[in-house]
């Protein structure tokens, strides 16, 4: 409790001690109105550049506001380019807004920029005011439920747990199907950066998701590149889309200043279990035949309320920018401290930023440098994807007898051990903990060789150390832990390294046509190194000691207690790229991309591989026989190629390995014909925009293919290794659909409502490869080698394949279709149809922004009911959902994988609800100040009876991924956050 309100006083203090203001501003006044007819423009934004500070016009375009000589205004208008004025020592400042903001929007493309209107991909721009607010640990979830054919699922709700995003479907089987990450130009690796995953008695422990070292606050866009057209300029990592990530920078029109962020968060679990209390469990078990003497301890303990708790979390960012026509900078500093709603579960990020951009001889030469460091700190549970039976600390918690005591009268705990784990215990003699240091930085220099070339030199580097400690002391009484100990130490360094030359050429040709080009050369280097230090069979009961004294170990008797491993790679990619473009009368416009790229993991007779594209684009709204109403249309139309090599090196190569007897042998046989999936994605679509701004969106038509598909297969015996990887024949289909739409609803002296919406439909399916891949492991006692997906042609990826449940007999067991047929029954774990829909309001000085999201047409397999609810569970001491007694479950049944636990996922939650207040200052030392209040995960509405239907448990077979299956996962949270921005 101390702890708890500490936290809370300091942070609201903090929020408190902002409001200071002692300096008077002057009043500011004017009227906006249309610059093509002079008539007033009601509803327009005023703003004080680079804080919340602002009014809207009235009935007659009239602003006033307090301003201080030099502050500069930012005026806006939907359909209108904005305007930015310097306060000077006139009271009275008169504007006139040019038609044509939306055209003119700037989207970061690969290796360059375009505006909106020049747009002929499949492109989607997110700025910072409109990303998701609230306690966000990673830079994904800034962005869910805000692009069309962008699928972002938070895997589980831990503090910086994994995040899966798909851009336009799920593409390959056994290779990677997330995106390309650009940050400032530099492409991140696709791996895990964070050290190992230890099994301390529950499994695997969760990898950690690789973009929590980025500050939210630091991004200003992220723009996510969808088609092929438009992702192929990235070659061989461009299949599963690209998103780039832009940093905040320095203005160079006038001096941000200095701002500070400040806000509190307390989390909640969403939904618990609702398992049986300790007299019902008693009379349930009883009745099943269970023996009421055996199982009644004496207690009635909820051990869920002994796991979660009222997470704190506390957010603080400072930042400074500044610049001039010549030269701008910004630096920031921020803070994260995340609490998880299970107890010892936390993340902790420190980070620190700075960017700048200096223009020398006249221009001539631009030098641009961005750097960030990031210290992440992680606790973790015993959670995990893979725990077995026997269950994670969670799994613990829903299956322990609830007439059990956490202690004794002595105060120790009480253990029964193994399948009846204490998790109070195991959380008290348990500790795993991980530390990253990462640095990524850049340096350019761009060279105007004339007006219409420039030639760019571009060095990056991404550093990364990742250590983890993990132990679980030998107090714990479950099997070869007890009475022994166990302990981890694992370390990770990664580098990666880029560098790049391009030419850029730009130039008119004539009135209206135009000719852009940029070639270039890219060198990217990937080493990673790795060690894993287990022990066992401890001295000391010291977890601190166990994970920092080697001399804790008991060498004595066991050759066991110690084992040291490691590994290294590198990889490399060196990349050759092109692309031109060519705009005719400002109406038609033509594109085409080439990429080579040559990768070091694939054979020799496949390392290079070519990518091309091409995109057409006709601006209709530019012919005279289209109506004035549109003020955008334009149709487009693209194909291209792509690549996917995520995957692991070193399995086109041969290897050797020093066997028991200090002797070469063969460890695998080298592959020279590997080689890297390909996606042939066609796209047409159509971007409108009605009355200059007022209604505007785009359609997109896909269709996407994925051939020479990687994957890992057993191979001949006798043979050095168990499997060998190849490429199949056959592809992953993916068709679909999007919408987006976006409108200014009502635009008045006292409301402004905007709305912006989308949805996609997907159809995903298999083709032609001639192959059955078993995949999604079932847990669960008795449950050994179960699975409950198949990949197979003619299904979706991860397709269903299961026994058909028909309730229970007259003797309490079960009754499946067909004498027990295991087929496929036309359920998939994809949703078919996603959604996102925002409305923001706009009353004088306050703000509200609603933001639902939702999937639709996929079903879950609820693995956790599965293993830990079933009427023989509880006949033998589990305990189990309030539904079982009295199901009509026989005690001898048995739980087996079947679609009895399938469920519909579909849900619409109301992702984020943000109320706003820019309070209204009359000092010069605060410039603007914006308090507000945010609710994350606030309702949703779902059949689902499982604890949140955004839920995806890799439940792995051989390296094959799942998708849908709940299994254990870490609960999403309810959030409440109260914070305030600072301008100075």
């Amino acid at each position: 409790m101390k702890s708890f309100l500490t936290k809370w006083s300091f942070s609201l203090l903090l929020l408190v001690g902002t409001t200071a203001a002692v300096i008077s501003q002057k009043t500011i006044s004017g009227v906006v109105t249309d610059a093509a007819n002079g008539e007033a423009l009601i509803g327009a934004n005023v703003l004080l550049k680079g804080t919340a500070t602002g009014t809207i016009t009235d009935i007659n375009g009239s602003y006033s506001l307090k301003a201080s000589v030099g502050d500069v205004l930012v005026i806006s208008y939907a359909g209108y380019s904005d305007q930015m004025v310097t306060v000077g020592q006139s009271s009275t400042i008169n504007i006139a807004l040019a038609a044509g903001k939306l055209l003119e929007e700037i989207v970061v493309t690969g290796y360059g920029t375009q505006s909106r209107r020049d747009i002929s991909g499949a492109v989607t721009s997110i700025k910072s005011g409109d990303f998701n607010g609230g306690v966000i640990s990673s830079a994904e979830n800034l962005i869910q439920g805000k692009a069309a054919g962008v699928q972002i699922v938070n895997t589980n709700g831990d503090p910086g747990g994994g995040v899966n995003i798909r851009i336009r479907g799920t593409s390959s089987i056994r290779s990677g199907n997330g995106p390309l990450y650009v940050v400032d130009g530099v492409p991140l690796d696709g791996g895990n950066i964070n050290a190992g995953s230890p099994d301390l008695g529950a499994g695997d422990g969760a990898s950690r998701n690789p973009l929590n070292f980025i500050n939210p606050a630091d991004i200003a866009s992220m723009d996510i590149l969808k088609d092929a057209s438009a992702t192929a300029i990235y070659g061989a990592r461009g299949a599963n889309g690209v998103v780039l990530i832009t940093t905040k920078k320095g203005s160079s029109s006038a001096s941000q200043g200095l701002q500070y962020s400040a806000s509190v968060s307390s989390s909640t679990i969403t939904k618990k279990f609702d398992l049986l209390d300790g007299p019902s469990y008693i009379k349930g078990a009883v009745a099943l035949g269970g023996n009421a003497t055996t199982l009644n301890k004496g207690g009635n303990t909820d051990w869920q309320d002994q796991i979660f708790r009222t997470a704190i979390s506390n957010n603080h960012n400072l930042s400074y920018g500044s610049g001039s026509s010549a030269s701008n900078y910004r630096i920031s500093l921020g803070y994260q401290d995340q609490e998880g709603i299970i107890e010892e579960t936390s993340m902790k990020r420190y980070t620190v930023r700075a960017n700048t951009s200096h223009k020398m001889f006249n221009d001539k030469l631009i030098i641009e440098a961005q750097f960030t460091y990031a210290n992440v700190k992680d606790q973790a549970a015993p959670l995990s994807d893979n725990a077995g039976y026997e269950g994670s600390v969670l799994g613990a918690a829903l299956s322990l007898n609830p007439t059990q005591n956490v202690v004794d009268s002595k105060g120790a705990f009480i253990q029964a051990g193994n399948d009846q784990r204490n998790p109070v215990a195991w959380l008290a003699y348990h500790d795993d903990r991980s530390n990253l240091n990462r640095m990524l930085g850049s340096v350019s220099a761009t060279y105007n060789i004339s007006s219409s070339l420039s030639y760019k030199l571009n060095f990056g580097a991404d550093r990364s150390a990742s250590s983890r400690k993990a132990a679980v002391s030998r107090l714990f009484n479950i099997n070869d832990i007890g009475g022994n100990g166990r302990a981890f130490i694992l370390n990770l360094n990664s580098e990666n390294t880029l560098l790049e030359h391009t030419l850029n050429y730009k130039t008119n040709l004539g009135v209206n046509n135009r000719l852009d080009a940029v070639v270039g050369y890219s060198y990217q280097k990937y080493d990673n190194s790795s060690t894993s230090i287990r022990m066992q069979r401890f001295k000391t009961d010291d977890i601190s000691q166990m994970i920092n004294n080697p001399q804790a170990v008991n060498f004595q008797n066991n050759n066991d207690a110690y084992r040291v491993t490691g590994g290294a790679s590198i990889d490399e990619l060196q990349s050759f790229f092109g692309r031109v473009r060519y705009v005719i009368n400002e109406k038609y416009d033509f594109s085409g991309t080439l990429r080579a790229d040559g990768s070091s993991k694939f054979g020799g007779n496949n390392q290079y591989g070519i990518f091309p594209a091409f995109n057409i684009g006709w601006r209709l709204s530019e012919e005279e026989f289209i109506p004035d109403v549109f003020s955008t249309l334009k149709l487009r139309a693209g194909w291209g190629r792509t690549g996917n090599q995520e995957f692991g090196g070193g399995n086109q190569i041969s290897r050797k390995r020093y066997n028991n007897d200090g002797n070469l042998e063969d460890a695998s046989f080298a592959n020279p014909d590997l080689k890297w999936e390909t996606t042939d994605q066609l796209n047409v679509g159509i971007d409108y925009e009605f009355n200059n701004g007022k209604l505007f969106g785009s359609i997109d038509f896909f269709n996407k293919k994925t051939n020479d598909l990687l994957v890992r297969t057993s191979s001949a015996q006798p043979a050095p290794q168990p499997f060998v990887w190849e490429n199949l024949k056959g592809n992953v289909k993916n068709t679909g659909i999007e919408f987006s739409l976006g409108s200014e609803l009502v635009r008045s002296s006292n409301l402004v409502w905007n709305i912006n919406g989308n949805v996609t439909y997907i159809k995903n399916e298999v083709q032609n490869t001639g192959r059955r891949i078993q995949t999604g492991a079932i847990n669960g006692q008795g449950l050994s080698g179960a699975y409950a997906q198949l990949i197979a042609d003619g299904q979706p990826l991860y397709a269903y394949y299961l026994r058909t449940f028909q309730g229970f007999d007259a003797e309490g067991l079960n009754i499946y279709k067909d004498n027990e047929a295991v087929e496929f029954v036309d359920k998939s774990p994809l949703p078919k149809l996603t959604l996102g829909l925002t409305n923001n309001f706009k009353f004088g000085n306050m703000d509200v922004n609603i933001f639902f999201n939702g999937m639709f047409g996929h079903y879950i397999y609820n693995n956790t009911a599965n293993a830990f609810s079933s009427g023989g569970g509880l006949a033998n001491g589990r305990n189990a959902f309030t539904n079982i007694p009295g199901n009509g479950e026989s005690g001898v049944n048995s739980a087996d994988a079947s679609t009895r636990f399938l469920e519909k996922g579909d849900f619409l939650r109301l992702q984020n609800l943000t109320i706003g207040y820019n309070v209204p200052m009359s000092n010069a030392t605060i410039k603007g100040l914006r308090v507000y209040l945010t609710a994350q995960n606030l309702l949703t509405f779902t059949g689902y009876s499982g604890q949140d239907p955004e839920v995806d448990t890799n439940k792995a077979i051989d390296g094959v991924p799942s998708a849908g299956i709940d299994y254990l996962s870490y609960p999403r949270a309810r959030t409440f956050t109260v914070g305030a921005n600072v301008n100075f």
